[in-house]
């Protein structure tokens, strides 16, 4: 076998302590492509969601499975499939009922938001790492649901996100130290919205993100590599 697995855990963090959380698998092929597989859980909104997720080794969007349930709810469940500028998806929501769907992106995906923290920092995979280049467009990206909470569809969607790299820190968490890289995502505006800290090992695992209009942090609080 080529691959190699990483388990990780992901704490949800606020002023009250641990509101969510999600547990992940990611194998790393051979050839550079990434599976992530998440089940993400949002305490006080009584969100579940069940990804699984393949990247090739630049980190676009091959394919994905995304199934969310809302308040032991079922909401909506879809696969999703990208060749060059277009995607394509094939599900099921309590709103739309049975749908197909064709979406030509103006080039092919940079990211898709699926929604997992986890792979919130693969969106500014392909920036300048240079904080000197200032903030840099991240498009096209794709969307399975353009909320904060990924809490509508999934369907998908065109996405445009932010960012501007900061440079390279050791950052402590619970999960142990790492080398990260560090950026921010940005509103129209140039304020920030997101920080976030990955590792700066080819893997770009979550190590921390601070989401600010939330007041919430995200943490790296296990890990195992095999």
């Amino acid at each position: 076998m080529q691959h190699q697995t990483l388990r990780f855990k992901v704490a949800y963090l606020g002023p009250q302590g641990e509101w969510g959380r999600e547990w992940c698998t990611m194998t790393v092929h051979g050839n550079g492509d990434r599976t992530i597989r998440a089940l993400c859980e949002i305490d006080d909104r009584k969100i579940l969601r069940d990804v699984t997720y393949t990247v090739d080794r630049d980190f676009a969007p091959v394919d994905c499975f995304v199934r969310l349930t809302i308040k032991d709810r079922f909401v909506g469940s879809t696969w999703f499939r990208f060749a060059g500028a277009r995607g394509e998806a094939e599900g099921y929501t309590l709103g739309e009922g049975r749908f197909s769907q064709v979406v030509d992106f103006d080039g092919p995906p940079h990211s898709m938001v699926v929604h997992p923290v986890s792979v919130d920092l693969w969106h500014w995979a392909r920036i300048e790492h240079d904080p000197a280049r200032g903030m840099q467009v991240c498009a096209p990206l794709a969307t399975c649901s353009p909320t904060p909470f990924g809490d509508t569809g999934p369907m998908l969607g065109p996405y445009t996100m932010r960012a501007k790299f900061l440079g390279r820190e050791r950052v402590s968490v619970r999960a142990g130290t790492f080398d990260c890289l560090r950026a921010a995502y940005l509103k129209p505006d140039g304020t920030t919205s997101l920080e976030t800290w990955c590792t700066d090992d080819g893997h770009r695992l979550l190590v921390k993100m601070d989401w600010q209009p939330f007041n919430a942090t995200f943490e790296l609080v296990e890990l195992t590599k095999s």
